[in-house]
């Protein structure tokens, strides 16, 4: 009975081991630290850059749209398989949105690091005022991705 009970037990701290090990939650950008997954360059400008995480909690860090777009489309991943397509907020350097969720500005006058010359906004609102300002084209996701294949 006594071997049953510890039996239980390590199959218990085995689940819950397994289960805090496979989290799916995003991971700062550490700036100046991380290197992008794609091109090896450390992260320099938080104006910019992307994250994905698998389903199973693998992250990717990339310096740049371009970069991260060049691996979602080489097929080592199913896009399937990704749990959360970061971009980081032109207008709030170093933070998050959702990929898809987020609104694009391709323009000559953005310096991206991989020069994608691409921007991520939160708001339609705010991507309109950087393009009266700045000039481009607004981008959905969808055509983001078909920008860097």
């Amino acid at each position: 009975m006594r071997w049953i009970r510890i039996a239980l037990m390590m199959v218990g701290v085995a689940g819950m081991l397994l289960v805090h090990g496979c989290s799916t939650k995003p991971e700062p950008l550490q700036y100046g630290t991380d290197a992008c997954h794609a091109c090896k360059m450390t992260l320099a400008d938080n104006r910019f850059g992307a994250e994905l995480v698998t389903r199973k909690g693998r992250v990717y860090k990339f310096d740049d749209l371009n970069c991260m777009l060049q691996f979602y489309h080489a097929g080592e991943n199913d896009p399937a398989d990704f749990a959360h397509k970061l971009v980081i907020n032109y207008e709030s350097p170093g933070s998050f949105l959702s990929a898809d969720e987020a609104f694009y500005i391709k323009s000559d006058e953005i310096r991206s690091p991989m020069a994608s010359k691409v921007a991520a906004f939160e708001t339609y609102d705010i991507a309109t005022a950087f393009k009266r300002k700045h000039g481009g084209i607004f981008l959905a996701w969808g055509e983001v991705t078909t920008q860097f294949k």
